[in-house]
């Protein structure tokens, strides 16, 4: 009975593998092309890769293609949000002090309370500022990733989560380059600069390209920050999916097929343990390397399978409010920063 049923596992394994190969290994190839260009010609990875899905849509129309690109999306996705949790300690969030930890806090909370106005003032769903605030106070792509998986998963909020993709990453790109040569001028201190850095531009990538332009010391001290805000991902995430869960209503026929979100997601879960982990000291630097490294794999695979699922007619369907919500959102958590910096000397020893 035993070995019936062993074969009978083995062989629904080999019927999913079979199922999901060609899509994943669409989205592989996509993210080790990005991956080539970033690497060889300069530019953010994540944005290669959505570009370069959003040109293979054609491919998410044939049959034995979606399955694998959809698993993309979704599992690998939340599998990378979860692997972030490896980089974070709980020492790394103490060394902020608490002082600069509620100015975060309120800079996050801030950011995406305009996102909800926004939405509210241009008649957009809330969702849709909950998404775009997250992704522009939290941490960029991946954080516009982690939000969308826990919203009804509407067509609507899949076009909305790709311009926010393709919107913080071109503003966090820019950010990179148009911050560092600012601070310069107002001759800022290392630390209030690496503070001001850390907390306003949106991907990780950036933010320590951008921290190192300023040297040492404010590079170290903007990563620091940058992971305080990825840790807000957690409760963010987890009171957006609570928030669905109880008010999202069985009456409104829009919303009656719709799949209510878990409580408590399993890869906020995961994360969370992976941040404990990290804090025992325990991880040897190797397996944080690799995990980090397996971590940005997947959302850049995961990217690319968003991508090729939303074609370019469907985006252009959202117009220019999208652009107008992620911009202003992104002038507000950068006004009410530097007002802390500058005005409450936050950062000064």
């Amino acid at each position: 009975m035993l070995k019936g049923r062993s074969h009978q596992v083995v062989g629904q394994i080999s019927i999913k593998l079979q199922t999901h190969a060609p899509g994943i290994l669409i989205c592989t190839v996509i993210a080790l092309s990005a991956t080539f260009l970033s690497d060889h010609y300069g530019g953010p990875q994540l944005l290669y890769a959505l570009l370069i899905g959003l040109s293979l849509h054609f491919l998410s129309q044939q049959a034995g293609n979606f399955v694998g690109i959809n698993f993309c999306a979704r599992t690998v996705l939340r599998f990378g949000v979860a692997l972030l949790g490896i980089r974070i300690s709980f020492g790394q969030l103490t060394h902020l002090g608490a002082h600069v930890g509620l100015v975060l806090v309120l800079a996050v909370c801030i950011t995406i309370a305009s996102g909800l106005l926004l939405a509210r003032a241009l008649r957009r769903p809330a969702s849709e500022g909950l998404l775009s605030g997250g992704a522009v106070g939290i941490c960029g792509a991946s954080a516009a990733m982690a939000i969308a998986s826990v919203l009804p998963p509407t067509r609507e909020n899949e076009r909305f989560t790709l311009i926010a993709v393709v919107g913080v990453t071109v503003l966090s790109t820019l950010a990179m380059v148009a911050y560092p040569l600012f601070l310069n001028w107002m001759a800022a201190p290392p630390v209030q600069s690496g503070i001001f850095l850390g907390s306003t531009i949106h991907d990780v990538a950036q933010v320590v390209a951008a921290g190192m332009m300023m040297g040492q010391e404010a590079g170290d001290t903007a990563t620091v920050v940058k992971l305080f805000r990825v840790v807000l991902l957690l409760p963010v995430v987890m009171l957006i999916a609570f928030g669905y869960r109880k008010w999202l209503s069985p009456n409104d026929a829009s919303q009656r097929t719709q799949k209510i979100p878990t409580l408590v997601p399993g890869f906020l879960i995961g994360f969370m343990v992976l941040v404990v982990l990290a804090s025992t000291d325990w991880v040897p630097v190797v397996v944080t390397e690799m995990a980090s490294s397996l971590s940005r794999w997947c959302l850049v695979i995961a990217i690319a399978a968003a991508g090729v699922k939303t074609s370019l007619g469907e985006l252009a369907k959202l117009g220019w409010q999208p652009v107008l919500m992620l911009v202003t959102e992104t002038l507000v958590i950068a006004c009410f920063m530097l007002s802390a910096i500058f005005l409450l000397k936050i950062g000064q020893n």
